[in-house]
């Protein structure tokens, strides 16, 4: 039987971008622009999608990641889990971390995030991948000193054009839609 109340998922990195997340999950409804207190965003390893380090958050006290919160359908689960590379034997590129993120009036939520499992040496993202995660905090209406903050990132021009598709990205492209 599945739940009848939504997933709360933060998304704080590429998928705050609206096509994104709508190509992973059409239903997917915003819930609010929301901060994580005491992490930071960081690249480690090698995305062939984008040519360059894929993001993840980090604990760093002080410091502050923004985000979207999504309402999501149980059911969605599995379909963001296998674009974001998640398996339940625990060897994907991510794994699932619930936290609590706050709203920008202060009201918290009990979300799900990604975070990245193995993170590889750190590396810079590219500079059409940084373009993509900013387009979306921009669209999220993320505060403007978060913004200058992410195009602050060090970023190196892809080497080929991005974003790149694979096989398991058409697979998953010509699934029906979830159920959000």
């Amino acid at each position: 039987m599945e739940r009848k109340s939504p997933l709360l998922y933060f998304a704080y990195g590429s998928n705050m971008n609206p096509g994104q997340i709508a190509l992973r999950c059409p239903g997917a409804k915003r819930i609010a622009a929301a901060r994580l207190p005491d992490h930071r965003l960081a690249f480690f390893g090698h995305s062939e999608r984008w040519d360059g380090g894929e993001e993840t958050v980090m604990p760093a006290p002080g410091q502050t990641v923004h985000g979207m919160v999504y309402a999501l359908a149980f059911s969605a689960l599995d379909r963001l889990d296998a674009w974001q590379g998640v398996r339940l034997d625990g060897g994907g590129g991510y794994f699932h971390s619930p936290a609590m993120v706050f709203d920008l009036k202060g009201a918290t939520f009990d979300i799900l995030m990604y975070r990245k499992d193995i993170l590889g040496p750190p590396r810079p993202p590219s500079i059409e991948y940084r373009a993509h995660i900013l387009g979306g905090a921009r669209d999220c209406g993320l505060p403007e000193d978060y913004c200058r903050a992410l195009m602050a990132i060090p970023a190196e021009p892809a080497r080929y054009a991005v974003p790149r598709e694979d096989d398991a990205d058409r697979f998953l492209r010509s699934m029906a839609g979830c159920v959000c």
